[in-house]
């Protein structure tokens, strides 16, 4: 461990506990008195039909928000934000009309079957018009890599293709980032931030299903209809005009208009930082309809003994995807594992740090965000504009979509290796009994899609873990065997409801490691960091 501002040090598994508080007083006792029933009660109300899949700015927030902070007053935690419980969130709607025509050099590709395009901007009407089309490789900047294939470049007003994914994907054992292993540079979310920072006019991602761990359908889906952003102070005029996809079917016809071979130039983009005019244009416009509304982030606070300035941040998000009335039938999204059950857990650690009869030196904060699934906007939101200041937030432990299979032997690290946290995790982890892995798709790169990404981005350690895929026992097994299929094909479907069949004792697991975390670390006056090969570090 070290103290904010000192160097990094490296990766040592004998360090991260060392200077702990050893359990106390009645932590045993408030342990032992996280249930599975009560994550139950939690988990059932907040997914009721009363609710209306609790979606951002309707009477379904409004029910949310109330029965939150009336468990937070009950469990005596103090507002967290001021006098107030509350963080609003201000967020921007934009849908774009569908009857768009995107000409890619000589083609023209006709919206979701060979492209999709939209904006950020808070503008009714972006184009391009003839811009010009840079092959920029994967389109990372990052040092840490010694990479960059921006380098020397110059892409104002131009629009640059790039590659989805990193280039350690398809190359693994090239030594090059971490393999397979997806960073936040394989996202496409910063390919497009990078463009903007970049001040490129327009970026086009290549979909390919492999890398991108989804199918174009998904893209087609995702990026039609309404898409949510935050409003800001200069419209987002900093981002690139238009985001875009096409398909590889697309982006092959493309090259070889320009005299270049698709593969062959992705093989080169694999080698180093590399960037290429294509000598072609590319012209779409993008007309939006824009709507604004606020929203609430949920903040309290359990201040600590000694030293209240310096927080571990739980976090979870509360909102799901609403109803649908045009559906016949069931309509309402309850979102009871997404993430109904996180919430529960927030709520239920919450208790028990309030249990406790000696507080934790530092403060435990709870926060619970709204818009994630609109895209981490609450989260990002708080980031952006934190109630805490970072420099005095010294952890943030994410809990969605809890493990509702039952009992396991493992837990799984999502984005297994990036911060001292785990060291943490895994003295938690041996009082159980269990043991660490790694996710099972780390090339999908769930850490940067869910809530803590916000903070981490910031330089905040942030962790990630769940149940894993070991059952505890036999019995368990067989049950998983029948849930884990009704639970996956339900993921984001009306049908993801509350079923008294579920088996909380995995969200108990979880939950009570969790609490274990928070308190090692809220009574350590460690200031765990990133390991040296994160992409994310401390700000200085």
């Amino acid at each position: 461990m070290k103290l904010l501002g000192a160097a990094l040090i490296p990766l040592l598994t004998t360090l991260g506990c060392s200077n702990t508080q050893a359990p106390t007083n009645n932590f045993q006792q408030v342990y032992d008195q996280i249930k599975a029933k009560e994550l139950a009660k939690h988990t059932r109300v907040l997914s009721s039909d009363e609710f209306e899949g609790r979606l951002p700015t309707t009477e379904g927030e409004q029910k949310t928000l109330d029965y939150l902070v009336t468990e937070f007053k009950r469990l005596g935690l103090e507002p967290g934000n001021g006098d107030s419980f509350f963080q609003p969130v201000k967020l921007l709607e934009i849908t774009a009309d569908p009857d768009m025509t995107m000409q890619l050099g000589s083609q023209s590709l006709k919206y979701k079957e060979g492209m999709v395009a939209g904006t950020r901007r808070e503008q009714e009407k972006v184009a391009l018009n003839d811009s010009d089309l840079v092959f920029v490789g994967y389109g990372v900047n990052a040092p840490e890599y010694d990479w960059n294939d921006y380098e020397g470049l110059d892409v104002k007003g131009k629009t640059v293709v790039i590659l989805v994914n990193d280039p350690g994907f398809e190359n693994p054992d090239s030594g090059k980032f971490q393999g397979t292993t997806m960073t936040y540079y394989g996202r496409w979310s910063y390919k497009y931030e990078e463009a903007s920072r970049q001040g490129a006019e327009g970026a086009i991602i290549v979909h390919e299903t492999a890398p991108a761990s989804y199918g174009w359908s998904v893209v087609a889906n995702s990026w039609s209809g309404p898409q949510y952003g935050l409003v800001t102070d200069n419209g987002n005029a900093d981002r690139v005009a238009v985001e875009g996809w096409i398909t590889v079917d697309a982006a092959q016809q493309l090259f070889a208009e320009a005299g270049k071979d698709f593969a062959a130039m992705k093989a080169k983009a694999l080698q180093g930082p590399m960037a290429e005019p294509l000598g072609l244009t590319v012209s779409v416009e993008v007309n939006s309809s824009l709507e604004r509304s606020e929203s609430q982030n949920v903040i309290a606070t359990l201040p600590g003994s000694e030293r209240p300035d310096e927080h571990i941040i739980y976090t979870a998000h509360w909102d799901h995807l609403g109803k649908d009335d045009s559906l016949d039938g069931d309509h309402i999204y309850n979102g009871a594992h997404d993430n109904a059950t996180g919430t529960a857990a927030l709520l239920t650690m919450a208790k028990a740090f309030s249990n406790l009869n000696q507080r934790p030196e530092r403060s435990i904060t709870f926060l619970a965000v709204t818009a994630e699934e609109q895209g981490l906007l609450g989260s990002a939101f708080y980031a952006e504009h934190p109630v805490i200041p970072l420099e005095k937030t010294v952890a943030n432990l994410n809990m969605d979509a809890m493990n509702i299979l039952g009992r396991t032997k493992n837990v799984a690290v999502v984005g297994q290796g990036k911060s001292e946290l785990e060291d943490y995790l895994q003295k938690a982890v041996k009082r159980q009994g269990r043991f660490l892995t790694g996710e099972d798709r780390p090339e999908a790169g769930y850490y940067y899609r869910s809530d803590h990404f916000s903070l981490a981005k910031k330089g905040v350690p942030a962790l990630y873990a769940k149940g894993g895929t070991e059952a505890w026992d036999e019995d368990t097994a067989r049950y998983r065997k029948r849930a884990q299929v009704i639970t996956r094909g339900c993921y984001h479907q009306v049908c993801d409801q509350f079923r008294e069949n579920w088996d909380f004792r995995g969200v108990q697991q979880d939950t009570r490691m969790f609490f274990e975390v928070g308190y090692d670390i809220a009574n350590s006056e460690d200031w765990p960091d990133w390991y040296p090969t994160s992409e994310f570090q401390r700000t200085k």
